[in-house]
């Protein structure tokens, strides 16, 4: 049996993963009684609550990256003529901050195996729907999207859809990029308008799934907002600021003040001039 698994997982890295998300909607469905939509959303919480560990860090590596952003930016106007030696610069710079500017992107790469197992599992859920002997029960959700395993658009409740799953992707790209460049920020949020027309070729269920992940990143930012400590930013220099202090005690940038010359250690001889005699 071990063996028939192993050849199946070379075969198929895909097919172990999607037995697995098949087996616990089924522990969902059959021992805890959800029906399969809500299975699908306990499922998307499992898998969220999983990734919490790797979550803490992203959040504590885009808050080192807010705190030192104006040193980065420093580095980048630097070199901003020789590309390759200002990335050697903010990779040296990386490394001593411990910084990691891709652990934002690790919680989507980790679910994406996930997004194309349950794809699999509900376009067996559609097969299995079609047969006269199907034991599947109910896949409607919220009495509103009548399947879950036909593709979203085939009911006018998928457009209600795929306008909350638009809605919360870019609420949670606004929350996940807050160190991007304002330019990068405005196109991570209009990715989510351009992938509509894929989404749209989707069964609703996985369009049910990505909605509660994007709903669970905005919750998980706005907690974050509240209960993290902001970075300090460097104070602003104004008029009443009092100049910065060299290591010789005098003020940085004023003009160094003439010292007197010291004194040789024999008294000064005054000369005064004689009065001329009057004739």
């Amino acid at each position: 049996m071990s063996v028939h698994l192993a050849l199946l997982a070379v075969a198929n890295p895909i097919k172990p993963l999607e037995t697995l998300l098949r087996t616990i909607l089924d522990f969902f469905h059959n021992s805890v009684g959800l029906p399969w939509a809500w299975s699908i959303v306990a499922l998307t919480i499992l898998v969220r609550i999983m990734l919490v560990p790797l979550v803490v860090r992203q959040i504590h590596s885009m808050q080192n990256m807010q705190a030192h952003a104006p040193r980065m930016k420093e580095i980048q106007k630097k070199y901003k003529g020789d590309r390759q030696k200002m990335n050697e610069e903010l990779l040296k710079f990386y490394r001593e901050n411990n910084i990691n500017p891709a652990s934002s992107c690790l919680p989507l790469l980790l679910q994406f195996p996930v997004f194309i197992s349950l794809f699999y599992v509900l376009r067996h859920f559609a097969k299995e729907a079609k047969q006269p002997a199907s034991n599947l029960g109910d896949l409607s959700w919220l009495h509103v999207v009548p399947s879950i395993a036909d593709n979203v658009l085939s009911h006018w409740s998928g457009y209600l859809l795929l306008f909350i799953y638009a809605a919360s992707q870019v609420a949670s790209t606004y929350f996940m990029s807050a160190t991007m460049d304002k330019t990068q920020r405005w196109i991570m949020m209009a990715l989510p308008i351009v992938f509509i027309p894929l989404i749209a070729n989707f069964p609703a269920g996985l369009v049910l799934y990505w909605m509660t992940t994007n709903l669970w990143t905005v919750g998980q930012g706005l907690v974050t907002r509240r209960l993290a400590p902001k970075p300090q930013a460097p104070p602003k220099r104004t008029s009443r600021t009092p100049p910065k202090q060299s290591e010789d005690g005098n003020a940085a940038g004023a003009k160094a003040q003439p010292q007197p010359p010291k004194p040789t250690g024999q008294p000064r001889v005054v000369r005064r001039k004689k009065k001329r005699a009057r004739r």
